[in-house]
């Protein structure tokens, strides 16, 4: 071999590795080498293994081998496939097929295996004409599916190759979570399942749906029709019926995503007064009414009866184990006004201390929803002001600098709470440049605790808060942003302690997405070698 064919090896090499470390979020162990099989998608597909808990059937993964090919060979015809037959002529036999085995069966659920802490871990192995995927669940499967997907790449031929590929993989947190706020602007279905699309590409695993606010309330009761007919931005076109509902729920779920709902009160509820008469506060200026509402009146039975009949309803559309119940932000000068609040208060023995009513109406919150099998999440206003919730309360940080949220994080779970990390992950505020480092530089257990304390944080969130985004900015907007979080979520600290080395990595998969039709934005001065298409 003489040194222009031994310069040229080396920079193919160089290039497949380059190729093949595209994965993200990184594995937990990854060994790869520069020997690949090709593949050819006339003759690929997946298989489950013989030994498989799942088998055919299973509408999870069925579904996913179904639509995960279009994802392996983007750019797949009848005619591209009889050009790549005639290349590979002469080259290794293609890989064939990967058998897929889960060791428990399909109808374990979803939220049982989300909600576990530990994971068995789960393996890929792709060898020399041979591969095969490993994993506890179809959930487990669904990541792998992904992990594979990402491996495969194609030369500048067109051909398609994997290289030789060891992976043992599991997530640092269970709980992955992405905040979408459809009250502020209202965002489309599709929008919306777009966006699950993306989550699955970065494995996030839970959609939390904040999907009213003070601004409109889009869901449609079946219970309380008039919440969204009189407190939607419009009665018809800006609402999700139910049948909206279960399509996102059904499209979430063969990602392997969980949609958690959120209902937050007693604040944020200017929309819900609109329909609902006699449920929010009325406000005074001196001894006369001011014509204006305040949050929701917490003194009246016929509120918690109105709770009890609402929840009921959202408690068998979304199936999730978890509801979130907002209690955050509440804005006590409405009550101080309100004589018969301060009468309440001060028969209640309350003073005029107004946590304690809060503190009084979340706790009735929250009896509500565990009676009806649901663990509640709330913000940490409700840890703050020191309310009697139950211990499998889960608590959300949302707010404050690094030093203020690790106190809090070292404050709730030395109280023995489950916690959830938002407060670094707010995207929706942008800033000029690389802003995606500081979302991967968090270290969510950096604060003073012990290991058990530590193994109370479940996971974390991006937030896209809704008073500046809809469908026309939400993509751009959060990906590739979000997926700086999702690596920080996934993998090993350690091995991921560096955004300067991730970059690569990260600019290959803002490529894979952009490829996959989500119009994920650039991260610097460069080029995809598929570049967007349009819509």
């Amino acid at each position: 071999m003489n040194k222009i064919d031994r310069l040229l090896s080396m920079l193919v090499c160089l290039a497949f590795i380059e190729l093949l470390e595209g994965v993200w979020p990184l594995p937990q162990t990854f060994t790869s080498s520069i020997e690949r099989s090709p593949l050819s998608p006339e003759a690929f597909y997946f298989e489950y293994g013989s030994q498989s808990a799942a088998q055919q059937g299973c509408s999870v993964l069925d579904a996913a081998f179904t639509r995960y090919f279009p994802l392996i060979f983007p750019d797949y015809t009848g005619e591209v496939a009889e050009r790549l037959l005639l290349d590979l002529k002469g080259a290794a036999s293609p890989l064939a097929k990967v058998p897929v085995t889960t060791t428990i069966p399909s109808q374990w659920g979803l939220i049982h295996y989300l909600t576990r802490f530990y994971c068995i871990p789960d393996n890929l192995s792709v060898s020399a004409r041979q591969a095969s995927l490993n994993a506890e669940t179809v959930w487990g499967a669904l990541r792998g599916l992904e992990t594979f997907s990402q491996l495969v790449y194609q030369d500048d031929f067109g051909s398609y190759f994997v290289n030789k590929t060891e992976i043992v993989d599991f997530p640092r947190f269970q709980f992955r979570g992405i905040l979408l706020d459809t009250s502020r602007h209202y965002l489309p279905v599709k929008t919306i399942l777009q966006t699950l699309d993306a989550m699955a590409y970065s494995k996030f695993n839970v959609f939390h749906w904040h999907i009213v606010d003070d601004p409109s309330f889009p869901y449609q009761s079946r219970t309380y029709p008039d919440l969204s007919s009189k407190g939607a931005f419009h009665p018809m076109t800006h609402i999700y019926t139910q049948s909206d509902v279960r399509r996102v729920i059904s499209h979430a779920r063969l990602w392997g995503i969980r949609v958690l709902p959120e209902f937050d009160s007693p604040g944020h509820t200017a929309s819900w007064g609109k329909g609902q008469s006699d449920l929010l506060t009325p406000c005074y200026r001196g001894s006369s009414l001011s014509g204006t509402f305040g949050p929701v009146n917490p003194v009246l039975p016929s509120t918690y009866q109105f709770m009890a009949r609402l929840f009921k309803e959202v408690s068998s559309v979304f199936p999730d184990s978890h509801i979130h119940l907002g209690g955050d932000e509440v804005n006590f000068s409405c009550w101080s006004s309100n004589p018969d609040i301060r009468a309440f208060m001060k028969k209640m023995g309350f003073g005029v201390d107004f946590t304690k009513l809060e503190a009084f109406y979340m706790e009735n919150i929250v009896n509500i929803t565990s009676a009806l099998n649901k663990t509640a999440i709330v913000w940490q206003d409700v840890f703050d002001y020191h309310e009697l919730i139950p211990k499998d309360t889960v608590l959300h940080i949302w707010k404050g600098t690094p030093a203020s949220y690790q106190a809090e994080l070292s404050r709730m779970t030395k109280a023995g709470m489950k916690v959830l990390l938002a407060a670094p992950w707010y995207i929706n505020h942008i800033s000029y440049g690389q802003d995606w480092h500081q979302y991967y530089n968090v270290q969510p257990l950096d604060f003073p605790g012990t290991e058990e304390q530590k193994k109370l944080v479940i996971g974390g969130e991006v937030c896209m808060w809704g008073e500046y985004v809809d469908a026309t900015n939400l993509t751009p907007r959060l990906w590739p942003r979000a997926s700086a979080a999702a690596e920080r979520l996934w993998s090993d600290e350690k091995q991921t302690s560096s955004a300067d080395k991730a970059f690569p990595r990260f600019q290959d998969l803002r490529c894979k997405l952009v490829r996959r039709g989500i119009r994920a934005e650039p991260l610097y001065v460069g080029h995809c070698k598929h570049e967007y298409q349009g819509v």
